[in-house]
């Protein structure tokens, strides 16, 4: 489906003052899963996102060389597997240029599935979150296939609708350099799934032009547009985020999108806390905004929101999650899902 910006409806709505999209309490995408909790893109970490109250889980995708969608935080595998102590794969250490970025080590798409498996998933921040090295070992690299399932089981369980929210991680340089068409395989995936529609729970995110715009002609999945703090689209060498945030350029995302996935920063000043004119200006032509990434550790906040005790401490995080809701986001990405939800609650939303 392509979609269409209406653009008289738009310039009526522009020209009202206050008008936004509907506002109701933000879902709350767990990021990676309950990557607070457990090693992040484990079973174990969606399962307990789930659990916690997660709307939906976020899985991001890289490929195997038997082309197979697997959740990795980056085709990098070093930081989230044992694969740096397996001698046996220390011949498929690399280095590559991913996206302008000399980076070593040991890459998702020289391993076939059957290799993967025996990777077993570590903690990727051990010194922010100690707690979650003692799960390291336990857990393998799970497909997108396996979460599909994991969610479509507890559905069954809580009877509760459960969406998922995949990131294509870096598809047009896997396509150049790779020859790995991975809006094919996640079209393929999702039709396989039955999961398609545009009412059906899920979102497909990514930090490029090309791709999405390739994937809203393709599925009538929901469609966001990932913003970064600052440079432009890998794909879009002359376009620059700066840009697509201003009122012209969202109104070009919405030709393609449903909405924008943007840097917290973007959305709230993190001096004073006060919300920027984002939300106002996407919601203004039809898109959703859903920031990343509320987290709680002194490690991820602000400096002025940072207590004692150094970065795996708590910080005064609460008033940074308490501003994004109050700014109108329509969602959250969040790795502590537990601490969230209670906050709700407590706020009575």
């Amino acid at each position: 489906m392509v979609r269409t910006l209406f653009l008289s409806a738009i310039a009526a709505a522009l020209a009202i003052p206050g008008v936004a999209m509907a506002q109701s309490d933000p879902l709350i995408i767990a990021h990676r899963g309950a990557s607070g909790e457990r090693p992040e893109h484990t079973l174990a970490a969606y399962e307990l996102a789930i659990d916690r109250g997660a709307d939906y889980v976020e899985p991001d995708l890289v490929v195997t060389k038997d082309l197979v969608l697997i959740a990795r935080h980056e085709n990098e595998l070093s930081g989230t597997t044992d694969v740096a102590s397996r001698e046996e794969f220390e011949y498929l250490r690399r280095t590559k240029n991913i996206e302008g970025q000399q980076v070593a080590g040991w890459f998702a798409e020289d391993f076939t599935l059957a290799e993967l498996r025996t990777l077993r998933a570590r903690e990727r921040v051990g010194n922010i979150r100690p707690a979650n090295t003692a799960y390291n070992g336990l857990y393998q690299v799970p497909t997108f296939e396996e979460i599909v399932k994991l969610v479509r089981a507890k559905e069954a369980e809580t009877g509760r609708t459960i969406g998922i929210y995949p990131e294509l991680k870096h598809p047009t340089w896997i396509l150049e350099q790779e020859g790995i068409d991975m809006i094919d395989l996640l079209v393929s995936e999702l039709k396989k799934h039955d999961l398609a529609g545009a009412d059906d729970p899920v979102f497909v995110q990514v930090f490029e032009v090309g791709p999405l715009q390739r994937l809203d002609k393709l599925i009538d999945s929901k469609l966001i547009l990932l913003i970064k703090p600052e440079g432009g689209p890998y794909d879009e060498p002359d376009m620059r985020w700066s840009d697509i945030l201003s009122p012209t350029g969202l109104a070009e995302v919405a030709t393609y999108a449903d909405g924008i996935g943007p840097w917290l920063g973007h959305v709230i000043d993190p001096e004073n806390m006060s919300a920027t004119s984002l939300v106002a200006d996407a919601h203004a032509v039809g898109l959703q905004v859903h920031p990343w990434t509320l987290r709680k550790e002194n490690g991820f906040l602000p400096a002025g929101l940072q207590n004692e005790g150094g970065p795996a401490a708590n910080g005064q995080y609460e008033k940074l999650w308490k501003a994004a809701i109050e700014s109108g986001v329509d969602g959250v990405f969040v790795d502590n899902v537990k601490e969230f939800v209670t906050m709700m609650g407590a706020n009575g939303d």
